[in-house]
């Protein structure tokens, strides 16, 4: 009898280490497979259930200590972070788990029950963690042309770069440092370094040398933003630098042109609002400080604004993705070109391995009806593009 109940136990704990490292796969809803899955999973214990959710949340979302308990098939998710954004993500993530029946957001268990939770998952009592990876607080503006992602677009029809040409950028944020329930709405607050490199190349030129391209302009950034995320808002203040440089190809081949220095140091403040799972709106001002004297930007303001819609979510099981449409806006009107509108219009697709969160890679066509780059920010106009980014 020992050796039997010994024996029952092992293969319980085999399954679901089958099931964890994804032996098992996942299939499509409504699939015979997907059934089965369920059926023999919620016939088992619901300590088992509850350990194997457990850890996968552990896993994806080790960031927010959320704890989870399971009764008969139904889960409970305690400690789930205050952005809404992260914490549908983690909900909808629960569901997709084969057995579940239901998941259910609480604010309190029982105290019996959390004395068990909290026995069995031991947290460092700390106010923070340092180098949070899996998501930042605030959301890069994917339509922003000096966003700072990676990312790799064919252009034409630009009348001051060239009719084609190929833009290409090379950004990402560190973060440092992140405090937890900071304020009266308990909220996550984050220090970080933000860095960015935008090049652009003229196509189709015919040297004497041979040469079919040639770099344009290249923009170097690095900031220092400080981030705070409560419920469906999320703030970012930053302080950063830029300057603009001619390509040392163009310089050679148009010896015409006189460069100047573009270069400042400036601040801005942005506010985004999540105003449901398929909008979210955003609104930031700017002020420049400090400009070069051969390029100032005086007047120094600046008022940037946009929002991005996502539509048609869908789950690739099997694959363990989620992907989705997305339209996006991003709009600026700085003072030291009279206000006037500056546009780039963006439709595409992304796909990522958490809904909602985490790094993601899109594919994307995209307009931008404006001024240009560098020392030739204050020349208008206009262009498409074809590319793809990948980032967060």
């Amino acid at each position: 009898m020992i050796y039997l109940t010994v024996k029952f136990s092992s293969f319980k704990i085999f399954f679901y280490l089958c099931l964890a490292l994804g032996i098992q796969g996942f299939s499509s809803p409504g699939n015979q497979g997907d059934a089965g899955i369920k059926e023999v999973v919620t016939s088992e214990d619901d300590a088992y259930l509850e350990g194997y959710i457990q850890a996968l949340v552990n896993s994806h979302y080790y960031e927010f200590d959320v704890l989870v308990y399971v009764e008969n098939g139904d889960v409970y998710l305690y400690n789930l972070p205050k952005n809404d954004l992260t914490r549908d993500s983690i909900i909808s993530f629960v569901s997709d788990v084969p057995g579940v029946i239901s998941v259910t957001p609480v604010e309190k268990f029982p105290e019996e029950k959390l004395a068990k939770l909290e026995e069995r998952e031991t947290r460092p009592q700390i106010n923070g963690i340092w180098f949070p990876q899996q998501t930042v607080l605030y959301p890069p503006m994917i339509a922003n042309p000096m966003a700072t992602i990676y990312s790799a677009a064919y252009r034409i029809g630009d009348n001051v770069v060239g009719t084609k040409s190929i833009a290409v950028s090379y950004g990402d944020e560190f973060p440092i440092f992140r405090w937890r329930d900071v304020f009266r709405w308990n909220g996550a607050m984050q220090i970080g370094i933000q860095a960015g490199v935008w090049s652009v190349f003229k196509m189709g030129v015919h040297h004497d040398n041979g040469e079919i391209s040639e770099l344009f302009n290249t923009d170097y950034l690095v900031g220092f933003p400080l981030t705070y995320a409560a419920n469906k808002w999320a703030f970012r203040l930053r302080v950063y630098h830029i300057s603009s440089h001619l390509g040392d190809e163009f310089i050679v081949h148009h010896p015409e042109v006189k460069r100047v220095n573009p270069s400042m140091e400036a601040l801005d403040l942005f506010v985004s609002w999540q105003v449901n799972k398929a909008l979210r709106v955003y609104v930031g001002p700017g002020w420049v400080w400090h400009s070069d004297s051969t390029y100032p930007i005086k007047p120094p303001l600046y008022v940037e604004w946009g929002g991005e819609v996502r539509l048609l979510g869908q789950k690739f099981f099997y694959h363990r993705l989620y992907g989705t449409a997305f339209l996006a806006v991003y709009l600026r009107n700085w003072q030291v070109n009279g206000w006037n509108l500056d546009g780039t219009y963006m439709a595409g697709y992304e796909v990522s391995k958490l809904e909602g969160v985490g790094r993601k890679i899109r594919l994307f066509v995209n307009y931008h009806r404006g001024y240009s780059v560098g020392q030739f920010f204050k020349d208008r106009t206009s262009f498409t593009g074809f590319g793809f980014s990948w980032g967060f």
